[in-house]
């Protein structure tokens, strides 16, 4: 690996940006693209982009050349709002899927490290922390607290923010007052992105299946 190359990786994990780099098999020709940043042919662009999604580097041919993209990306986040019984599952799962875990929650006697061993814990309000923790297309937003003065205030912050994932615990009648709370401060849009109820609908009834199907409504988001 090229010094140039670790050192755009390494920059690149410290600003949580994904970066490709681009090899023509046959010139040997390298380049190195941010997130965002395109070649000359849309064909490409449009491979790069996939791979960065799926996280998957592969060999491809366009117009008969071939070329090797090589994807670096951030760790993926979960940011979960409420130490809730089905926090403790789905942070388990997450890991499983090599999330970094984040824990928000004011209150102490929830949100601790007994209960929620080697993630990283905020015992704050939302607005507090949410800026500290850099939301951004590898994060995933999950608020479970059924309180609207802690998940509200996550929301409000998170809305225009260009996570790829929010979703928020609770029945179809408490989304829909969830809905009516925030429409009048955010257009449909924003509001559509909520995943309410949350979680594949697979029959979920206790706490782990409830986290389970979080979890994979979670990635067949993130995968498209």
């Amino acid at each position: 690996m090229k010094k140039e190359l670790l050192e755009k990786i390494i920059e690149s994990y410290a600003n949580r940006q994904s970066i490709a780099c681009l090899l023509n098999i046959e010139t040997n020709e390298e380049i190195i693209l941010k997130a965002g940043e395109k070649t000359e042919n849309e064909d490409l662009n449009e491979k790069i982009s996939e791979c960065i999604k799926l996280d998957k580097s592969k060999l491809v041919t366009i117009k008969d050349k071939v070329y090797f993209i090589d994807v670096y990306n951030p760790p993926l986040k979960l940011v979960i709002i409420g130490a809730v019984h089905i926090a403790q599952h789905l942070v388990l799962f997450a890991q499983g899927l090599n999330f970094d875990c984040i824990l928000i929650d004011p209150r102490q006697g929830f949100a601790n490290h007994e209960r929620f061993p080697d993630i990283t814990i905020y015992n704050n309000w939302p607005d507090e922390v949410l800026d500290e923790i850099d939301v951004d297309e590898r994060t995933a937003i999950v608020t479970l607290t059924h309180d609207p003065k802690i998940d509200d205030v996550a929301l409000k912050y998170v809305l225009k923010k260009n996570c790829f994932y929010i979703g928020s615990l609770g029945s179809k009648k408490t989304h829909q007052s969830r809905i009516n709370r925030l429409k009048g401060e955010y257009a449909e849009e924003f509001l559509n992105r909520i995943h309410g109820p949350i979680g594949l609908n697979i029959g979920a009834r206790t706490p782990v299946e409830i986290a389970l199907s979080i979890m994979a409504e979670i990635i067949a988001k993130l995968r498209g």
